[in-house]
């Protein structure tokens, strides 16, 4: 009998203990977790609205105005070695925001700190900018049952509602003193949030179709057409037939239209955003100069058996070459400056990895021709 009683209590103690462990760890809107952190946070959270703004990576946010020119937030969210961000962004995007970042250290230590983000590099995201005003003591950076919550107040007539989020590179990187920087973020979000209702619903990032069709059509014309159409004239060429002449030229006019409507998309692109890509830029219009010398080349090309051929061919050919060099690295830099994610870069480095491996092959099979001869 008392065995059976010990077990029944075993049973009644440890559905207690797993209730008590669900609601510990787990934080949603539809629970009261802020109860157990009030006497931690450092003003009054019942008022706040909250919406489970970025469900993929457990963040939760809270917000309220709780007096004149005053807004309270509390953001939750997994906690982990690296940081976590929220940002106010006067467009949607990241550069411009200011940030309230929160993180904990190896050792165990919570860190709250502002920052301004200048720009997409490490470099221009800067600690302490004070482009936010936040309340003095109402700020607070709380651990709890593997969560953390960053509670702070701003003061503001009204806060932007185009609000972005990120969680840092990766564990093990949280930032350190004295700079504070900021390592890459690992993912991102923007999202419309509605103060009054407490909704938020996610957003493109401003001119997101612009820039997808930029580079698109960048990568298809100078980086996928350019060197199908130089590997036909170098691998394909025959003296008796001139089939493979009218396919070079063809695909190579293709490509330099689309690549050229790509670099009208990018000049519209960066007269409407405030972004400082001049290195990407910069790249682009070589390419398109030189894409421009080569049409200009094919006009004057000089006769079979003419003393100017060598000549010529030798100016084609290696501008054609620093041409293509170019443009690829252009793609993947351009890819980088977007923050369009490794599908992309994977995408055109397989293809890449295709070219180079049927241009070696090719490449062999002319040198035992030659050596044959």
């Amino acid at each position: 009998m008392n065995i059976l009683s010990n077990l029944h209590f075993c049973l009644i103690l440890g559905c207690y203990l797993h209730v008590i462990h669900s609601q510990v760890i787990q934080d949603s809107c539809a629970s009261s977790s802020l109860e157990n952190l009030n006497a931690q946070i450092l003003f009054d959270t019942s008022s706040l609205l909250c919406s489970n703004v970025w469900s993929s990576e457990g963040f939760i946010l809270r917000a309220s105005q709780t007096g004149p020119s005053l807004w309270s937030f509390v953001l939750s969210a997994p906690s982990t070695n690296s940081y976590v961000a929220m940002g106010f962004s006067p467009t949607g995007g990241m550069v411009g925001s200011s940030a309230i970042v929160g993180w904990v250290a190896k050792d165990g230590s919570a860190t709250m700190q502002s920052y301004f983000l200048g720009g997409k590099t490490p470099s221009q995201v800067l600690a302490d900018q004070r482009n936010i005003q936040v309340m003095p003591n109402s700020s607070s950076i709380i651990t709890f049952s593997s969560r953390m919550y960053l509670a702070f107040q701003l003061i503001t007539y009204q806060p932007s509602s185009q609000l972005v989020f990120a969680v840092g590179g990766s564990l093990n990187q949280a930032p350190s003193p004295p700079s504070f920087r900021l390592t890459i973020h690992r993912n991102q979000l923007a999202v419309a949030f509605n103060y009054a209702s407490g909704e938020g619903n996610q957003i493109s990032a401003p001119y997101s179709d612009l820039k997808r069709t930029h580079g698109i059509l960048n990568a298809v014309g100078w980086g996928v057409l350019l060197p199908i159409g130089a590997m036909i004239a170098r691998y394909f060429k025959d003296e008796h037939k001139s089939y493979w002449f009218y396919a070079h030229v063809t695909i190579q006019l293709s490509g330099f239209i689309i690549g050229l409507a790509g670099i009208i998309t990018g000049l519209v692109l960066n007269d409407r955003i405030d972004v400082n890509v001049a290195k990407h830029k910069a790249i682009g219009l070589i390419v398109v100069t030189l894409g421009c010398l080569q049409i200009m080349a094919l006009l004057v090309r000089p006769s079979k058996g003419s003393d100017m051929k060598k000549y010529w061919n030798w100016y084609h050919h290696n501008v054609g070459r620093v041409l293509i060099i170019l443009a690829a690295f252009n793609v993947f830099y351009g890819v980088y400056l977007a923050d369009g994610g490794s599908e992309w870069n994977v995408t055109y480095g397989v293809f890449l990895c295709i070219i180079v491996t049927i241009a070696l092959s090719l490449e062999l099979r002319l040198l035992n021709e030659e050596d044959d001869c």
